[in-house]
């Protein structure tokens, strides 16, 4: 696949070839557990499904083209990706991460790597500047999310990697919410790009999947001798799945991005609603940064009534009838969802609030069904 091709192009070739044994167009689903040597340790580069698996490899080489990077490892969640990466740290070391997040990477960060001696530091990353003060020797990993799940925040990526260059950090970025049709981390400094790609890579609600995509070497050989020693690897059949979702992102995104900009207008006009969250609005914090950084603003918003009154935010979630109340995001079907009681569940109370996630916030992830039929919906879901 010549890397020159344009995204769309990438998005439907890279990694794929017709099957040289029968010339089937889509990749095969090699649903095996070992392969067959010709002698010991001559084999055709398959040795162990853990190891290696033909339908993966076609997948990362997909996924590695479409991040612009050299090198992906896919893994049987983002969850996975994510404990690879934190696999990476030692006892001692300092990992600074924005201060609003998924509630799965909180939850792991805090309760199941800290009390191996690993010290996450959650702090606010709007202001870059601001970052620096929070650098200290023992500073070994920045993660950031961008935009922010669910308060849609935006952090500049380029001003983070130099910060993380001249402290001789590794920068992570989590990529899930944009996905590489709106933004490439690698380009912008970046180190490693993680994905859930249970999201919009796959986009079909269909498979639970997760992938870390580099440019370095060490870091994949790293990386991949972690996954193969700790064995989150996915299935031939996920594999599958999330190759042909790629395949059609580029139209997916379109059409999010469009509904996602016809709902957030909707929303912010409504007399019901008070806040309104979504990084296409030229008065979001750092909207002037997503601009540069990003090629859309996506299809994910969050939003809050007038009164800030829980039962009223209940009301609204029981009775969408086209937004369906489920965790997850980034399929074709639109969700809403309550971040307090359900992805951001495990941050205590007091943090959330302190982040400015409020018990009412309404999380939506806006599909790519008719947009006039989606604000029906929500107006009938409001003001009923």
């Amino acid at each position: 696949m010549n890397s020159n091709h344009k995204l769309a192009t990438r998005l439907i070739h890279a990694g794929v070839a017709p099957d040289p044994l029968s010339g089937a167009i889509m990749t095969p689903i090699y649903q095996t557990s070992t392969y067959v040597q010709d002698a010991p340790g001559k084999h055709k580069g398959y040795e162990y499904a853990r190891t290696q698996n033909p339908t993966r490899t076609a997948l990362q080489q997909a996924l590695a083209s479409i991040e612009n990077g050299k090198y992906a490892l896919s893994f049987a969640s983002g969850m996975a990706a994510t404990d690879a990466v934190a696999k990476l740290l030692l006892p001692g070391d300092e990992v600074l991460v924005s201060d609003d997040l998924y509630g799965g990477t909180y939850r792991i960060f805090t309760k199941v790597f800290e009390p191996f001696g690993i010290k996450f530091r959650f702090v606010p990353m709007l202001e870059a500047s601001g970052i620096r003060k929070h650098i200290t020797e023992r500073t070994k990993m920045i993660w950031v999310e961008t935009p922010t799940n669910p308060l849609l925040n935006i952090i500049d990526i380029a001003a983070v990697a130099e910060l993380a260059k001249q402290a001789k950090a590794t920068l992570v970025v989590d990529n899930t919410f944009a996905s590489p049709y709106l933004q490439n981390p690698l380009d912008l400094g970046a180190d490693l790009v993680v994905h859930s790609a249970t999201k919009y890579l796959a986009g079909h609600s269909d498979v639970v999947h997760g992938a870390i995509i580099m440019r370095d070497s060490a870091l994949e050989e790293r990386l991949r001798f972690i996954q193969n020693s700790c064995g989150a690897v996915p299935g031939p059949q996920d594999c599958f799945l999330v190759l042909r979702g790629i395949k059609t992102l580029h139209v997916r995104m379109r059409q999010h991005c469009e509904n996602g900009a016809a709902i957030a207008h909707f929303l912010r006009a409504h007399p019901k609603v008070d806040r309104v969250l979504w990084c296409g609005f030229e008065d979001h914090p750092n909207h002037a940064i997503a601009a540069l950084q990003m090629r859309g603003f996506g299809g994910m918003i969050s939003f809050t009534l007038k009164g800030d009154k829980m039962e009223d935010a209940l009301r609204v979630l029981s009775h969408t009838k086209l937004f369906s109340l489920a965790e997850s995001l980034g399929g074709v079907e639109s969700l809403i969802g309550h971040p307090a009681s359900m992805t951001h569940a495990s941050i205590p109370v007091e943090e959330r609030a302190a982040r400015g996630l409020s018990d009412s916030l309404i999380r939506l992830s806006v599909g790519i069904e008719d947009s006039g039929d989606l604000i029906d919906d929500l107006r009938q879901a409001i003001e009923g």
